[in-house]
């Protein structure tokens, strides 16, 4: 029996800073050069009743190792009841230190010589060109059910 898609989230940079081509100056991880590196403010929508939260995984789609399931970390931030959009707070980089209402799903998985890994690991890679996403999934955590999901480019590095 086929699986019907699923809805799709509107995801959009909430930071002009970012533009979904090129990762800004600056924002790249401590070892190449990133000062106070933290994932873009991103404002979702499209929202479906029944998600109370919304889970952001950041992937580098060039690094297979990386590349799925929040491989540079993923975190989770509660979706108030009847809202449909909400602001994604940005995430502090190499830090496990995280804004209020912002909990860690899953640690960043680069084993990069000096990098702690955190909620989130900036752009890292040794070869240029890599391409890192944002996926976000609008879940219903009483059934553990993802309802709706979106992605957006951060862009190349």
């Amino acid at each position: 029996e086929p699986v019907e898609p699923l809805p799709a989230l509107q995801v959009a940079f909430a930071d002009s800073a970012w533009d979904g081509k090129n990762v800004p100056a600056g924002q790249m991880c401590s070892r190449c050069g990133g000062a106070g590196a933290a994932s873009p403010r991103l404002t979702v929508s499209g929202i479906p009743a029944g998600a109370d939260a919304l889970i952001v995984e950041f992937n580098d789609l060039s690094y297979p190792p990386l590349s799925a399931g929040g491989g540079h970390g993923a975190v989770k931030i509660a979706v108030p009841a009847g809202k449909a959009s909400l602001e994604v707070p940005s995430i502090p980089g190499e830090t496990k230190d995280v804004p209020a209402g912002v909990s860690i799903v899953k640690i960043s998985r680069g084993d990069v010589s000096g990098i702690t890994n955190g909620a989130y690991l900036p752009p890292c890679s040794g070869g240029r060109g890599n391409l890192y996403q944002a996926m976000v999934h609008a879940v219903d955590t009483k059934t553990n059910r993802i309802l709706a999901q979106g992605r957006i480019n951060l862009g190349r590095y």
